[in-house]
């Protein structure tokens, strides 16, 4: 239900925010159009924001692909083959992050010649197979993960 409130709210007619004066909360509000089946009560669920697809590692694939759903340092739902915008991306073969001069269907074709990190210090750890906020980047490796951190 929540999922479909999301879809409506992100898609098509903005949603209306109602504010409830005696707990200060907000809730959003997406009323069904007349005319159209469902029931006559307005559904309210809590204010959250459109979701915000990411360009990720994805260690099985040794790809990069849309990342449409995640959290705890791991994505749980890929979408199309990406390459992240500033070029920076993982080399599973080197374990650290190079300069991708040219990217293709989510991998790197022709690497750069520099090392690099995510300007979010969000990186994958081949270790465990997740992301983690690096607190130590040297030359395009993590030299101490801290927590995990949304991909």
């Amino acid at each position: 239900m929540v999922i479909a409130a999301l879809v409506v709210a992100c898609g098509g007619h903005p949603p209306e925010t109602l504010h409830n004066a005696a707990t200060g909360s907000a809730a959003t509000h997406t009323a069904t159009p007349a005319g159209s089946a469902g029931s006559a009560s307005v559904a309210i669920v809590p204010e959250v924001g459109c979701p915000n697809p990411t360009c990720v590692f994805h260690a099985g694939a040794a790809a990069y692909f849309t990342c449409l759903s995640g959290g705890s340092g791991i994505c749980f739902h890929f979408g199309a083959p990406c390459a992240p915008a500033d070029g920076c991306m993982f080399d599973p073969q080197q374990r650290l992050y190079r300069a991708c001069a040219k990217a293709v269907e989510g991998t790197c074709a022709q690497w750069g010649p520099s090392t690099c990190a995510p300007a979010s210090a969000c990186m994958f750890d081949p270790d465990d197979g997740l992301h983690h906020h690096c607190d130590d980047i040297a030359g395009g490796a993590c030299r101490k993960y801290g927590a995990t951190c949304s991909p």
